[in-house]
């Protein structure tokens, strides 16, 4: 009868911190839904502010806000999620569904990979194997790889032929190794739309200059774009306009096209949350588009697209 008896208290305490720990994730994600109206409260208010411009105006960027919570702690922060290269960048939705690569994307992020240290030709063939990862068609593009190339792997498999959703899907590129990754990762992002890259010149640090540089691969340098970005004006730049103007960059007109592609505005920010209750933390990342879906800021209210919990790889 003891032997019962202890086994069935085990079963009932284990039960009981079961049942607790998964009222504190109910809880911590309750508190995470909380922190996303709160930030889509501020988003909008600084769409609002200035639709055609985003600044550092306010301290908002990359500061940690402190939520006090009934018996834990929330930390909420807010950063652009613009900055970095969108690999689904590397394609061009042609028709719904239909993908086709973007070859001045594919050589700007080969030159993004050249200026963070990777090798000349590591760099065009991973840049040309996640093209045509992502491409629909099975066509292998200069440098690139396709089914065939996957199917003689040891863990075979085949290339995914449609947009990413999360960065970590890069790994499975052909020359994507564990070290690449590394180096690559905190310049890289997933982000639903396939336009090209749009950097917001008003809120990139002067750290993130090689995202400047790649736009025009063999033509800018980091020290150039980083003179660019130091000597912002405290307001921001008005337009790309002015930014092109800056001296660092005198002697230089980008096409018109690689012009657009240093803006003054976000679209895309990324809130992530860390909701700490007792002994257990839950993390939230958030990707709030500040458009609402339109096709400009302004016109609707800002939305959460895309949600993941747990710490990113």
């Amino acid at each position: 009868m003891s032997v019962i008896a202890a086994t069935a208290l085990d079963r009932l305490m284990l039960a009981t911190r079961i049942a607790g720990s998964a009222a504190a994730v109910d809880q911590g994600r309750a508190y995470a839904f909380a922190a996303e109206q709160i930030a889509l409260r501020r988003v909008a208010s600084l769409v609002s502010r200035d639709p055609t411009r985003l600044t550092l105006d306010g301290g908002w960027l990359g500061r940690d806000f402190t939520l006090p919570l009934p018996g834990g702690e929330g930390r909420a922060r807010l950063t652009d999620a613009n900055n970095c290269f969108n690999l689904n960048s590397l394609v061009a939705e042609v028709t719904p569904g239909r993908l086709s690569q973007r070859s001045g994307a594919v050589a700007q992020f080969a030159a993004l990979m050249k200026l963070i240290g990777i090798g000349d030709g590591e760099a065009q063939q991973i840049a040309g194997a996640t093209a045509d990862w992502i491409d629909s068609d099975s066509n292998e593009g200069p440098l690139g790889a396709e089914d065939n190339a996957y199917r003689g792997m040891q863990a075979h498999y085949l290339a995914a032929n449609r947009k990413m959703v999360d960065v970590s899907e890069v790994v499975a590129v052909r020359g994507v190794t564990p070290k690449v990754y590394a180096k690559l990762k905190p310049w890289i992002c997933v982000i639903p739309s396939a336009d090209p890259v749009k950097l917001n010149v008003n809120t990139l640090s002067a750290e993130q200059a090689p995202l400047i540089a790649m736009l025009l691969p063999g033509e800018l340098t980091v020290a150039d774009a980083r003179a660019a970005l130091a000597t912002r004006p405290a307001g921001g730049y008005g337009s790309s306009v002015r930014f092109w103007e800056a001296r660092a960059f005198e002697g230089r007109k980008p096409p018109q096209d690689v012009a657009e592609q240093a803006g003054v505005t976000s679209r895309w920010l990324m809130l992530t949350t860390k909701v700490t209750m007792g002994d257990g933390v839950l993390t939230a990342r958030s990707l709030i588009d500040a458009n609402g879906g339109a096709a400009s800021a302004g016109q609707a209210p800002p939305v959460i697209v895309r949600r993941d919990w747990g710490e990113s790889d």
